[in-house]
């Protein structure tokens, strides 16, 4: 009894320190969100942000996440990567 109780506690032990711990990060709103937030996109550095900045002020808000491959410098596969991290939500209308 007392090997098998161990043996749990071991276990669990080590599975506390091998398993990351998990944390999720909220979406990033292609709309809203600053050169350093953006630059916590997979493959998009300081130069990069700073486009999606740019093409989001010179053209409007995004309207859907495929537009951001409308952004020099985002392929495909930049998209692809961060996808499931892009949101764009509706700007809010100033009163």
């Amino acid at each position: 009894m007392f090997v098998r109780t161990l043996r749990a506690v071991l276990f669990a032990l080590v599975c506390s320190f091998s398993i990351p711990s998990l944390t999720y990060a909220a979406p990033v709103d292609l709309n809203t969100a600053d050169v350093a937030t953006l630059t916590s996109l997979k493959g998009v550095g300081p130069a990069k942000a700073e486009a999606i900045v740019a093409y989001r002020e010179a053209n409007g808000p995004f309207t859907r996440v495929e537009q951001l491959t409308e952004v020099k410098g985002i392929g495909s596969a930049i998209l692809e990567k961060n996808r499931s991290d892009l949101v764009v939500n509706a700007p809010e209308k100033a009163n």
